[in-house]
């Protein structure tokens, strides 16, 4: 098991791989100059296996260790930025306006990058070892678009495994739990339907803005008073569409909004739940509801065997103090939970010290954090596959 000392000899080299991929964000599936750069860089390491244009522009990478026949394990790093306009203000900030990396894969991809050079030199381990380089992780569909190609079977992995940086978390430290991590994301749509009219009258109409208010007040309920306060379920209205005019009581409201919940009875409930509220508001008050709920990312969940391996290689790197075994799960969603749902294993968030907080414009990834994270994954390998 190695020190992060092991790694400090790439921190100047994955610096710079981090500041130009920080300087040149693309978004979703349209990460083609952060791809080529990925796929130059694996080469000039003598990696002979890589392959390319999986789920568009996703990269699957192949490192043979020398100790013989084994099981292949994969370590997945996200390629896409956001559609932000940085303000940072630092030299490295992004060249391309309206775009920014502005949740860390450019750090992502650099650590992954560091550990893809360092195993190809060394081969220190049994087995495989299968390099993810994954589009589109922001809308959610990047990893399940890889799964559903076929990369599990496709390349014999038998874990997979993924690490997010944490803005507030020390650098030099890190974050798991056993069982759900992250939280499954819904999105539900709710078009209360009444009878429009002048403002002067409105007796003379059914107010779909009366309604949907009392339908917005009313979700909070759900959580308040039919949920078990020690559970997790977050139930937000974001977008609210009425009337343009300010004298006339309009036909129809839209509300929209998202569910975040950490277990599968909650996001059922959730569901079941919303509609049967707005509808009951809804037909109390003379009105009619249309209503749409999409299930978006499923819950992260991590698997006993994968986390006590990320566990045990993060320790061995920062020592046992360092690494929060217990960490309280997030209500933010992430689409590694297609790849954990089709093999075990485990997510982990890592240090980025007190930078601005994820998707925020001033955020910038701590490249200190770069040794850290390349050796994470080496340990990670040499963990899970070892000699």
């Amino acid at each position: 098991m190695h020190s992060v000392q092991t790694f400090r000899h790439l921190h100047d080299e994955a610096t710079a791989w981090r500041r130009y991929l920080h300087q040149n964000p693309e978004l979703d599936y349209r990460v083609h100059n952060t791809a080529a750069f990925v796929t130059e860089k694996l080469a000039s390491f003598g990696i002979n296996h890589i392959e390319t244009g999986i789920a568009e522009t996703g990269i699957v990478a192949l490192i043979q260790g020398e100790g013989g026949d084994g099981p292949t394990i994969g370590l997945r790093a996200d390629m896409d930025a956001l559609p932000i306009v940085e303000s940072s203000n630092k030299s490295w900030s992004s060249k391309i306006p309206g775009k920014m990396h502005a949740c860390g894969h450019d750090g992502h991809t650099a650590m992954l990058l560091g550990a893809a050079r360092y195993l190809a030199n060394t081969h220190n381990f049994k087995g495989t070892v299968a390099l993810i380089f994954q589009p589109a992780e922001e809308d959610g569909q990047g990893a399940q678009r890889m799964v559903q190609e076929g990369i599990m079977d496709r390349f014999g992995i038998s874990q997979v495994f993924g690490m997010h940086n944490m803005p507030g978390m020390d650098v030099g430290k890190f974050g798991i739990c056993d069982g759900s991590i992250m939280a499954a994301l819904d999105e539900f749509d709710i078009i209360v339907k009444g009878k429009g009219g002048h403002a002067a009258a409105p007796h003379l109409t059914i107010d779909p803005v009366v309604v949907g208010a009392q339908i917005i007040v009313a979700l909070q309920t759900l959580i308040s008073r039919n949920t078990n306060p020690i559970d997790a379920l977050v139930i937000s209205v974001t977008r609210l569409s009425a009337s343009e005019a300010y004298n006339i009581i309009p036909e129809q409201v839209e509300l929209g909004g998202t569910v975040r919940s950490l277990s599968s009875a909650l996001r059922d409930f959730a569901e079941r739940q919303i509609k049967a509220c707005a509808e009951g508001i809804a037909r109390g008050l003379g009105a009619e509801i249309e209503f749409r709920y999409r299930r978006l990312e499923p819950l992260t969940i991590n698997h006993t065997e994968g986390t006590n391996q990320a566990i045990k290689a993060a320790r061995g790197l920062v020592g046992h103090c360092a690494v929060d075994e217990k960490i309280k799960p997030l209500m933010g969603s992430e689409d590694f939970a297609y790849m954990l749902q089709a093999r075990p294993g485990a997510f982990i968030f890592i240090g980025n010290g007190p930078t601005a907080g994820l998707h925020n414009p001033a955020y910038d990834f701590d490249d200190e954090v770069l040794p850290y994270g390349i050796g994470y994954w080496v340990n990670l390998v040499e963990t899970a596959l070892a000699l």
